[in-house]
């Protein structure tokens, strides 16, 4: 991962930055950790929860500028790429709900009613969490891995005369 890491150019990194930075800011102000006019929260967030966001919004962040072209690769939709971005989707989602208010979501108060979010799901969170963190990092070993792998030339034709 490090050698792939350190082949990235300048605006890679740059690219890495602003999606953490946009990564931090569309969970974060939704799950009211930045504190706005527009959502809040009924339960405070945890003491885990901003130092998680970030390692969850610095893995993201990477994983998004993962697949920034390189104009000197050609393309490439391999299903090692299909899987790694499902994986950084489903980390990113579970990120969400792991910081987020366990009462303040709607799809946890539907399915286990304000009792059960503070008897279930809040005891889940840090497991949650844990799991995004293992699925954002292994999202981003399975693109960089592709980065630093040997292309396979094709035999050139032999002709038999």
């Amino acid at each position: 991962m490090m050698t792939a890491l350190r082949a990235w150019p300048a605006r890679r990194w740059c690219a890495a930055v602003l999606a953490a930075v946009a990564f931090t800011l569309v969970v974060a102000v939704p799950t009211a950790l930045i504190d706005t006019p527009f959502f809040g929260r009924e339960i405070p967030p945890t003491w885990w929860a901003w130092p998680s966001l970030v390692v969850s919004s610095v893995l993201a962040g990477m994983l998004i500028a993962s697949y920034l072209a390189d104009p000197s690769d050609a393309p490439a939709d391999t299903r090692a790429d299909r899987r790694a971005t499902r994986g950084g989707w489903a980390g990113s989602v579970l990120t969400f709900f792991a910081v987020g208010c366990p009462v303040c979501n709607k799809l946890v108060l539907v399915a286990l009613g304000s009792a059960g979010a503070l008897t279930w799901f809040e005891p889940v969170q840090p497991l949650l969490q844990v799991a995004a963190v293992v699925l954002l990092l292994w999202a981003l070993r399975q693109r960089l891995r592709g980065e630093i792998a040997c292309p396979v030339q094709p035999r050139p034709e032999v002709s038999h005369v």
